[in-house]
């Protein structure tokens, strides 16, 4: 059998790219915000299967690793004062070092009790939100002004809340994201991961430390959905302790398995199929969610692997 040319995933994921570049011209206005959000969700989304997906760890703690970035940007600037660049590498570094300091505790323990221990860090991480309410804001959460989402580049200012800067900044945090996540799954270390997810003990006879391998997963995975958080606090304003809560540790993982784990386009195929179903089903009825959770059953039933899982299982094998 013919080895698929490498230069095909490539061309999918630039060609990708290029299609929500090209989108931000005919879109109105209401679908241009809203794919925005969903580019920022999607990176959320792209770290959180860089675990599940590749090396098998199911987490019901990474909202803490987006909440992380979300309160380190938010933080920084409405606190501190810091410039959107500077605040935006606070919430990657609160992120990376959350994820290290988690990872290698609950590392120590694997499958349901990874995932227990996982859910246990997010709980506390949102009550400590909860405590600190005079820095944090508490339930309320804090709107991060206007005039302080600023983005200054020599000469020029842009501000984030500009419908097209807005759009544009999300794109290339997912344009940088997605292409990253690709390298990385497509070289010897995400093999390595891959091995790890089908049979651990096997990848340590062959000479592999597979503690560290998944450290650094866990590692590159926070870094990503802290990336994600610290967007979201600079281009839509507003940080809050939902975001921290449980149920945002379960979506990116319903929308990783709606699009396909393991396939690096998968979450953003799944994110967008959420967003939209809810908002157009919502805009017909009140009993949105029954309508949501038909469509998921039949996506289970004839996409057991996800959309773009069971595509690439049926027709694209070259699909990474």
């Amino acid at each position: 059998m013919k080895e698929a040319s490498p230069v095909k995933p490539y061309a999918l994921h630039v060609g990708v790219i290029a299609l929500f570049f090209a989108l931000s011209f005919v879109l109105p206005e209401y679908h241009h915000g809203l794919l925005a959000r969903i580019m920022v969700l999607a990176v959320f989304a792209i770290g959180y299967n860089m675990l599940f997906g590749y090396v098998g760890l199911l987490s019901l703690g990474h909202a803490m690793f987006f909440s992380a970035g979300l309160y380190g940007a938010g933080l920084a600037v409405n606190h501190l004062g810091w410039s959107v660049p500077a605040a935006f590498a606070a919430g990657l570094a609160c992120g990376a070092l959350l994820a290290l300091v988690i990872g290698v505790l609950a590392l120590r323990t694997s499958g349901v009790a990874f995932m227990i221990v996982t859910m246990m860090f997010a709980q506390v991480f949102y009550l400590i939100i909860l405590y600190f309410a005079a820095w944090t804001g508490g339930d309320q959460g804090l709107v991060v002004p206007q005039s302080a989402r600023v983005l200054v580049l020599g000469d020029t200012s842009l501000g984030l809340t500009d419908p097209t800067v807005r759009y544009m900044s999300a794109l290339a945090l997912f344009s940088i994201v997605l292409l990253v996540a690709l390298v990385i799954v497509r070289s010897r270390y995400g093999r390595v991961l891959v091995a790890i997810r089908e049979n651990e003990e096997r990848t340590k006879m062959l000479g592999y430390d597979t503690f560290s391998n998944k450290l650094a997963a866990v590692v590159v995975s926070g870094t990503i959905c802290a990336a994600s958080g610290a967007a979201y606090a600079l281009l839509f304003g507003y940080v809050g302790s939902t975001f921290a809560s449980v149920q945002y540790s379960i979506l990116p993982l319903l929308w990783v398995l709606l699009g396909g784990a393991a396939t690096t386009l998968g979450p953003l195929i799944g994110t967008l199929f959420m967003y939209y179903v809810v908002d157009i089903t919502s805009g017909y009825t009140s009993a949105y969610l029954l309508i949501v959770g038909i469509a998921l059953i039949l996506l289970v039933l004839f996409f057991p692997k996800g959309i773009l899982g069971t595509i690439r299982q049926r027709w694209l094998g070259w699909l990474p």
